[in-house]
């Protein structure tokens, strides 16, 4: 059974006035070319998030430095924070989520790789990885995952780095409460807004202009608050960026901030009263069906219903 004595903390039911809030998009490999990216914004009043700048980290030692910027301030980052109970208990790690992630910190991405390739080899197909709570609402893949998207590596390098700096992690571990660090996944919100197109690549050959497009229109929706009566607030400089970003670095920095802003409006962040301590949860994978617009708000017959997957 989950361990729910770790209590998340509540959250304001209003945006926290004086407090910062970011959305990161994290790289366990960050270089030049593919840096750690932190959107930094703050309310500019209630339902409008004004995007402030974007911040970058070339190496995890700076990522590290910058965990310990004094607060107050509220990240969402795109990185998993747990694995799934199914994973932990099947291979007899250690229950508990401090324990699980001291053993994981010590393992080499070798080891993770050979350990998670036996767990998926003894398992049925269809049904190899073994999955979170809140992977299905969220549609994120399973934090097991070592390629296509490597998330198991990006947990490997991220959770060790923020127990280090003592940030608050509401659920998993209790820390400094004006450095609070959650958990985001960019998809849910790109998800919700333009379906399952695909916004962005790595590849300089599917830097296509159909992905082009794809992120005008999530620009578009973020500007115009289609997601949860959230608005982003973006300069016409930010805008012509986040649309030419071609890899999504800091478009999805910038929608793990429009996450930061939902959470720091719900009570305990939007997470539900059972979380799993060992697990985590993503911030708003609720499943809540996102209304959203095809069309500039006032168009009502353009508009539709996406269900979070």
């Amino acid at each position: 059974m989950p361990d729910m004595n770790l209590a998340v903390p509540p959250a304001a039911a209003a945006p926290s006035e004086g407090r910062a809030l970011a959305g990161i998009d994290f790289s366990s490999a960050p270089r030049g070319g593919k840096p750690i990216v932190w959107a930094w914004g703050h309310w500019q009043r209630a339902g409008l998030l004004r995007l402030e700048r974007f911040e970058e980290n070339t190496s995890l030692a700076a990522f590290e430095q910058a965990l310990h910027r004094p607060g107050p301030w509220l990240g969402a980052f795109d990185l998993p924070f747990g694995l799934s109970r199914e994973l932990v208990t099947t291979l007899g790690w250690p229950a508990d989520w401090a324990g699980c992630m001291t053993h994981y910190a010590s393992l080499s991405r070798a080891a993770i790789v050979e350990t998670f390739a036996a767990f998926c080899d003894a398992r049925p197909a269809g049904a190899k990885f073994a999955h979170r709570a809140c992977d299905g609402p969220a549609g994120s893949s399973p934090s097991m995952k070592w390629v296509n998207p490597p998330v198991a590596f990006m947990l490997h390098a991220g959770v060790p780095a923020l127990r280090a700096a003592g940030v608050d992690m509401p659920g998993l571990q209790a820390g400094d409460s004006t450095r609070v660090a959650l958990e985001g996944y960019p998809g849910l919100v790109a998800r919700a807004l333009i379906g399952r197109r695909s916004y962005k690549s790595d590849t300089r050959a599917k830097q296509t202009t159909e992905r082009l497009i794809a992120r005008k229109d999530l620009v578009d929706a973020l500007e115009q608050g289609r997601w949860r009566s959230l608005r982003l607030k973006l300069t016409h400089a930010q805008r012509d960026e986040l649309v030419a970003d071609a890899q999504g670095d800091r478009l999805d920095a910038a929608l793990c901030l429009l996450l930061a802003g939902w959470a720091d409006t719900q009570a305990g962040y939007g997470m539900p009263a059972d979380v799993d301590t060992l697990e985590g949860w993503i911030v708003a994978a609720d499943g809540i069906p996102a209304t959203v617009s095809t069309a500039p708000p006032g168009n009502a017959k353009k508009t539709r219903a996406v269900r979070l997957r």
